[in-house]
């Protein structure tokens, strides 16, 4: 009996022993996230990294918040040149290809290989409409993990104030302009509610006059050239005036530049009455809301359309291959229907894996909330979202202008042949280096 109980003694201790090691050799990955420290999102995935590492004792991931998207991209570019990549990023799809032009993220076709799947077949898992913004030069530069449209939301009781059906939102630019004039209210000169809302701060302006210039039946850039931009077109021009005009015409949508956060506390305090703003805001708004609210389809002029948002996982060159190989798991992971569900209805960005649709408790949670499924119904419409060499200068000249026209500085005409002359600079170096590698250039 001595003997036994010695037995079993030493083999605990043998186990202890060889439990220490294992953990002392786990990878240490980092995941960047583009959120702020605070709030639902950062503690969601602080949650969801918990459950990946007790789920792979052989890798230790830990999050890093790092900001909005342009923040995000500045800080991975300063860890690529300290020489301490993260193993994983939750990059802007629209950043992707600027990136792989400059080399700074790393294919995936040699990961998916070696799953034994073909590069069409893993990318194959999402929707199409995401596959432009990841898929760049026939190679896997991005996995999509959240991704958006942008949506209408209105408020139903004003609606119903107003002489408007809620169930009936406006379908196309005439009936979005009605009833933004038909919600707005005034005192004397001072508005008291706004008809309409959309944001015009940096990278969401020209996510959303992307959508209006989309639904005016034109193209932002080229999508197979990552040097040429379409601002100075009729098809813009339009999209910038039909803005310009709600502001400084018909006056039912606030003068200046207008940041997300503050779009949609006018929403919810009741001080607007409808708003354009992103599907990721879904899960929020509908936590939030203190009065019944509906979602539609961004209205259209000629068409409906709009860009893909959101973001992709992207590897950083410069990796080990031990960090390579786990922040790819981690990729694999997060990017799977089960969490790629979980994520989705937990923040309100659709889930990029069709499969999580085929989920029973993702069925159940589009029984409960209808309202999730415009942005997955409304991908029919989807485009490519913006992607262009250094897609944030070139993104900034356009918004630019954007803000100067809401603010009453720039007509939308001048404002968009100011912002194409400076695109093309930005671009310039980019285009005369493809030129020079043209056969018989000299």
């Amino acid at each position: 009996m001595i003997s036994w109980w010695k037995g079993a003694a030493l083999a605990l201790v043998a186990a202890a022993g060889l439990a220490a090691p294992r953990a002392a050799l786990a990878t240490d990955i980092e995941l960047f996230f583009p959120v702020p420290v605070d709030g639902a999102l950062a503690r969601n995935m602080s949650g969801l990294i918990k459950e990946f590492n007790d789920s792979h004792p052989d890798i230790k991931a830990t999050p890093v918040f790092t900001g909005s998207y342009d923040d995000t991209l500045l800080k991975t570019r300063a860890a690529i040149k300290a020489g301490k990549p993260p193993a994983a990023v939750i990059m802007s799809a629209n950043f992707l290809t600027d990136l792989s032009i400059e080399r700074e993220i790393a294919p995936m076709d040699d990961l998916i290989a070696k799953e034994g799947k073909t590069s069409e077949a893993f990318m194959g898992q999402f929707f199409p409409a995401l596959l432009p913004n990841a898929v760049i030069d026939r190679k896997v530069y991005g996995v999509p993990f959240h991704n958006s449209t942008p949506l209408l939301y209105i408020n139903a009781d004003h609606f119903r104030e107003a002489g408007l059906d809620p169930d009936t939102p406006p379908r196309n630019w005439a009936e979005l302009y009605d009833a933004a004039r038909k919600l707005t209210k005034r005192e004397g000169d001072r508005t008291t509610r706004w008809g309409l809302m959309m944001p015009s701060n940096y990278d969401y302006g020209g996510w959303i006059l992307e959508a209006l210039t989309m639904s005016n039946g034109g193209q932002y850039y080229n999508r197979d050239y990552g040097g040429e931009v379409y601002y100075d077109t009729p098809t813009m021009l339009g999209a910038l005036t039909f803005w310009s005009d709600l502001v400084h015409k018909a006056k039912v949508h606030p003068a200046g530049e207008q940041k997300g956060p503050a779009v949609t506390g006018a929403f919810l305090a009741g001080q607007a009455s409808m708003m354009i703003i992103s599907t990721g805001s879904l899960t929020f708004i509908r936590d939030t809301a203190k009065f019944p609210f509906k979602v539609a389809f961004v209205p259209m002029n000629v068409r409906q359309a709009v860009p893909i948002g959101g973001a992709s996982l992207v590897q950083p060159t410069g990796l080990s291959p031990e960090k390579r190989a786990a922040g790819w798991t981690l990729i694999q992971w997060l990017t799977s229907a089960e969490k790629s569900g979980w994520w989705s209805r937990a923040t309100g960005y659709f889930a990029p894996n069709k499969a999580a649709y085929d989920l029973a408790e993702m069925k159940a949670f589009l029984e409960k909330n209808p309202d999730a499924k415009i942005a997955v119904d409304q991908l029919a419409n989807a485009q490519p979202w913006f992607a262009t060499y250094r897609t944030v200068p070139v993104r900034k000249a356009i918004e630019d202008e954007l803000q100067a026209v809401l603010s009453g500085k720039r007509q939308p005409k001048e404002a968009l042949t100011a912002a194409q002359k400076a695109a093309d600079a930005l671009m310039r170096p980019y285009v005369e280096d493809t030129a020079l590698r043209l056969p018989g250039a000299e």
